[in-house]
């Protein structure tokens, strides 16, 4: 039984013509073999795989042939030639420094160098893996390395030049090897397979020579594997599902189905790729390359930056025709944000879904409901539209107003022609500069025009800087006056404690959306305005220097009230507690603390969900 051999060693270049991918570096090579114009040293560096110790070897060969050609190759039938091919040439030292990086195993090497070839005319060292040398040992090479005998040629190779002492690279020439590209790639294992009798579909040897990342002794090793899954027939099926590589065309359909928003046709091409077995840190990884492949299509220019074959290239150039640019950068940085935070994530199927979602709503209109500006900048759109669309608007409702349902009575009293709730700008969409609009808050009411314009330009003055707010309080004292004069014929609707609380409520959360009040607002929502001769209002506070605060705009709360409770009687007084009547003002978690002891459910509860107060 014939031995078996490796493809990357059965196939591995013996002359210069033969090397793949690196004319330009192997033609120096030749040319100062040809001129007699040898450095005495030489660093070999690029990514592995890509012929730097072979052509290490060659040019060993070479320099030592006794009758060269005039193209710079060796003649392979001198002895030196001979005993090179037949692998015992005395000339040629190999030295792996991974495993060889003391400074013993360098002092060694040095004294090899005294001697002088016994057959050719030089003695070729190659140091393989040279920046796993030790710094000791780069040191104790550097005299040698700097002037060595006449007869003594270094020739380094490594893949981490960086690495490298800079004493070291300035005494070298260096050459730098390239990543093998996918054409190339696709060449040479093409060669292989026609010697090898093995028959082959073109699709199935692109993707080996991309999953080789530039590397041909990669490439050739897959090549072997495939070979023998696939018995002499290399298929596109057998390839990737022999190396459990993601088929190219998923990441078609993904990017075409984001385009077209479709969410759960994305959803379940998701669900199928990990049933397989994928993970989805792969399948983000390759989705962005495959966005990446896309965006450098798009323009001529940068299409020779696609490392594939011609075939593929026309289908990125036919999707990209269909992508527009700032979906493509979008979805990179998804992407991207994605693989960043997968590792850490502890639903990392979450992850991908949302991210695919995301994604998938780039090209989305914005949704109708929502500002351009939006309250919530990061709002996934609607997933399914027509569902949405089928459901009732709930009624706008205030942030952290308490919802009670009104009765039938209570809500024909408040439909007059002056009720009206305008809708405060939050922080976000004030600072986006958009103008919040009033709204009615009743399903029948009318507004008023210029009552609601008054209201909004009153709350509106809240952003004032602080030393405007002398002319504001000026303000709202003849805004007041206004408003009693419009009110006069209004009507005098009847209301209780509790509409009270409820309106109060809803004016400080109102207020604490402003910097400027957020303080005195929630001292006030802590307060409990009572009606003691209707419809006289009146605020118990126990702080003369809160008084002070609240007195200030004191109008503009009265105003407030009087539209909200629907009354143009309403008075509104503050005055001190009393020391019979000032209480300690409890925190929330007080506040809590006390309704646990006087409920005890609620403390068993609490525990029993290991639950605390944030």
């Amino acid at each position: 039984m014939e031995e078996y051999i490796v493809s990357a060693r059965k196939y591995r270049p013996m002359t210069f013509a033969s090397v793949v991918g690196q004319s330009a570096l192997t033609t120096t090579l030749k040319n100062a073999v040809k001129s007699k114009k040898l450095a005495h040293a030489y660093l070999f560096c690029g990514p592995r795989g890509v012929g730097k110790t072979t052509c290490a070897r060659i040019f060993a060969k070479v320099i030592n042939c006794e009758n060269p050609r005039e193209d710079g190759e060796a003649c392979n039938e001198c002895e030196s030639c001979k005993a090179f091919n037949e692998g015992r040439s005395y000339n040629i030292f190999e030295l792996d420094a991974a495993s060889n990086n003391s400074v013993e195993n360098i002092k060694s090497l040095m004294e090899q160098t005294r001697i002088p070839p016994q057959v050719g005319k030089y003695k070729v060292f190659i140091i393989d893996e040279v920046h796993m040398l030790s710094t000791a040992a780069f040191n104790a090479f550097l005299k040698t390395l700097e002037e060595p005998p006449a007869h003594v040629i270094f020739v380094l190779a490594t893949t981490e030049k960086h690495k490298i002492l800079p004493t070291i690279l300035s005494r070298c020439q260096i050459y730098d090897f390239e990543r093998m590209t996918v054409p190339n790639t696709i060449a040479h294992l093409k060669q292989i397979a026609d010697k090898e009798g093995i028959t082959y579909e073109d699709a199935a040897l692109e993707v080996i020579a991309e999953k080789a990342d530039g590397g041909m002794r990669d490439a050739l090793s897959i090549f072997d594997q495939v070979a023998s899954y696939s018995q002499g027939n290399i298929t596109y099926e057998k390839v990737i599902a022999d190396l459990n590589v993601l088929d190219s065309n998923n990441y078609f359909k993904l990017t075409d189905l984001a385009l077209e928003n479709k969410v759960s046709d994305a959803m379940l091409l998701l669900n199928s790729i990990l049933e397989k077995g994928f993970d989805g840190s792969h399948l983000i990884s390759g989705l962005a390359q495959h966005i990446r492949n896309v965006m450098m299509a798009k323009d001529e220019v940068t299409l020779p930056l696609l490392e594939t074959s011609e075939q593929q290239k026309v289908k990125f150039k036919e999707q990209a025709k269909r992508c527009p640019l700032p979906f493509l950068y979008k979805a990179l940085d998804l992407m991207n944000q994605c693989d960043i935070h997968y590792r850490e994530s502890s639903s990392k199927r979450l992850l991908v879904e949302l991210t695919l979602i995301q994604i998938a709503q780039i090209t989305q209109p914005e949704d109708k409901d929502i500002p351009s500006a939006g309250r919530m900048p990061h709002r996934l759109k609607s997933l399914f539209k027509h569902i949405m669309s089928s459901q009732p608007k709930p009624a706008p409702q205030v942030a952290g107003a308490e919802q009670r349902p009104i009765t039938a009575s209570r809500h024909q009293e408040r439909t007059s022609p002056i009720a009206v709730t305008a809708t405060i700008k939050s922080p976000a969409s004030a600072h986006a500069g958009q103008q919040a609009e009033p709204q009615n808050s009743l399903a029948n009411g009318s507004v008023n025009p210029s009552i609601a314009a008054h209201f909004i330009n009153s709350w509106k003055n809240l952003q004032q800087k602080p030393e405007q707010q002398n002319s504001i309080v000026a303000q709202e004292i003849k805004a007041a006056e206004e408003l009693k004069q419009s009110q006069e014929k209004g009507e005098q609707n009847v209301f209780t404690q509790e509409d009270v609380e409820r309106d109060w409520m809803i004016m400080c959360n109102r207020m604490i959306l402003y910097p400027q009040y957020m303080g005195i607002a929630a001292r006030m929502k802590n307060m409990i305005p009572k009606i003691v001769d209707f419809p006289n209002i009146e605020l118990v506070v126990d702080n003369a220097f809160l008084i002070d605060q609240i007195e200030e705009v004191k109008n503009r709360i009265k105003a407030t009230m009087i539209q909200l409770l629907h009354n143009a009687d309403v008075s509104f007084t503050i005055r001190l507690a009393k020391a019979e009547e000032a209480g300690k003002i409890l925190t929330k978690r007080e506040v809590f603390e006390k309704i646990c002891r006087e409920r005890p459910a609620i403390e068993r509860l609490r525990k029993s969900l290991n639950l605390d107060l944030a």
